[in-house]
């Protein structure tokens, strides 16, 4: 037993794992929408796009939550106007978008007389030096998403599953639209110092696509959604530390494994007996 419980001895292991609940929570609830509306690929999209925003700050001397989140909300709006006035595919927009800001990043980064620069926990992630004001800062960025994801619950439904209906029944799709994509650059800034911006993309969407295999059902797909990130965040933060592998990697392939078990199951599920 004092085996098991080894790793909540240390502080820093406490603090991994408070953050691994609000990170697994937070982005398996917002997945929901992301599978639903399938925009997959904007997860990654706007965590490559922050990386400017990081770059800035560290020139600036700033706090990377500030300059990440202003950077990935920015680009996250300029997708939605770019895509509803622009007449491109959200694919389309996402792709030129976080490409022209990811590469501003490495531009403003080339032109730094100092080196001493570490994004690598950005990259890719590290739960593990999480401290007290990170831990709050995504707390309360997380209850501010689940705030708006509760008062709008109804208008991101319809507008998610009928646009043209909801449209037609008085909701402001656009504004809804603007919102959603808005609350996703804030669940990625939330996750950026647990798992990394390489990682982000996989996390949003993987437990939302578990989900999705066994039930079709919103409201249970986003209550199971947010029960399975939970339980591989916890889970593949316990793994890491007796397997000594990188925290944020070990989350995502448990989540990954998991979605291939749902796959499995649902497909037993509908064997003719």
């Amino acid at each position: 037993m004092p085996d098991l419980l080894a790793p909540f001895q240390y502080d820093f292991m406490q603090r991994a794992f408070v953050a691994a609940l609000v990170v697994g929570g937070l982005c398996s609830t917002m997945g929901t929408y992301v599978v639903l509306r399938k925009l997959s690929f904007i997860g990654d999209g706007i965590a490559h796009a922050s990386f400017a925003g990081i770059v800035i700050a560290y020139l600036r001397n700033g706090p990377y939550y500030l300059g990440a989140g202003v950077v990935a909300v920015v680009t996250a709006l300029a997708i939605g106007f770019t895509y509803r006035r622009g007449r491109v595919s959200m694919d389309t927009a996402i792709g030129v978008l976080f490409t022209a800001m990811f590469a501003l990043g490495v531009f403003l980064m080339s032109q730094s007389q100092r080196y001493t620069i570490d994004l690598q926990d950005y990259l890719f992630g590290n739960i593990l030096a999480v401290t007290g004001s990170d831990l709050l800062v995504g707390i309360v960025l997380a209850a501010i998403v689940a705030g708006a994801v509760i008062l709008l619950y109804r208008p991101l439904l319809y507008a998610s599953f009928d646009p043209v209906v909801a449209q037609a029944s008085g909701i402001k799709v656009a504004f809804i639209d603007y919102v959603l994509l808005t609350l996703i650059a804030l669940t990625i800034i939330v996750s950026l110092q647990t798992i990394g911006i390489i990682l982000v993309a996989a996390l949003l969407v993987t437990s939302a696509a578990s989900a999705a295999q066994l039930t079709s059902r919103f409201a249970p797909m986003m209550l199971l959604s947010a029960g399975i990130g939970i339980a591989c965040s916890l889970g593949g933060l316990y793994l890491s530390y007796y397997l000594h592998a990188a925290s944020g990697a070990t989350i995502v392939l448990l989540a990954t494994l998991v979605f291939f078990a749902a796959l499995a199951l649902r497909r037993v599920a509908r064997r003719p007996a």
